[in-house]
């Protein structure tokens, strides 16, 4: 099958145990799958360049029953292929790191600060649409009374 960009292989976009456990075909379609290369050459590819080395991709594409399974958002990113959690897990640069550099070099619509705490989240969810739709907005995800909570930072 076709890379999604030169770092992510199809296989590193479309994994999910979930969706392996469960027998859910987590596929994508045409439009899928040229967003995830929209979110790879916008997003992911200028980051690793910065980073110099390898990034863990946690999530990217979910299709929808992939999605309500995990109790992902009904309006999640990530079924169009348009969202990607990544992690520091090879300890090139931390998620904060990567966070603020997005946030100061890139154009993406929403980032999110995903848990962890006030000097590292624990992933970074970053999403792109394209450069006329982006919003730049950027939230922190927190679990309030065992519920999470989104706030704009």
């Amino acid at each position: 099958m076709e890379r999604i960009s030169e770092h992510i292989s199809y296989k590193e976009g479309t994994r999910s145990v979930t969706a392996l456990r469960l027998g859910i075909d987590n596929t994508p379609d045409t439009y899928q799958f040229t967003n995830m290369q929209v979110v790879a050459e916008n997003i992911f590819e200028p980051l690793r360049k910065w980073v110099r080395g390898p990034i863990k991709i946690n999530s990217f594409l979910r299709v929808p029953d992939l999605n309500k399974a995990i109790g992902g958002s009904e309006s999640s990113q990530h079924c169009q292929g348009r969202a990607i959690d990544i992690d520091d897990s090879y300890g090139h640069k931390t998620n904060a790191e990567m966070f603020e550099y997005i946030k100061k070099h890139l154009d993406f619509d929403q980032m999110i600060w995903e848990f962890g705490d006030d000097n590292n989240p624990d992933w970074v969810h970053v999403s792109y649409v394209s450069p006329d739709r982006n919003r730049g907005r950027c939230l922190r995800a927190e679990r309030i009374d065992g519920k999470t909570q989104y706030r704009v930072i």
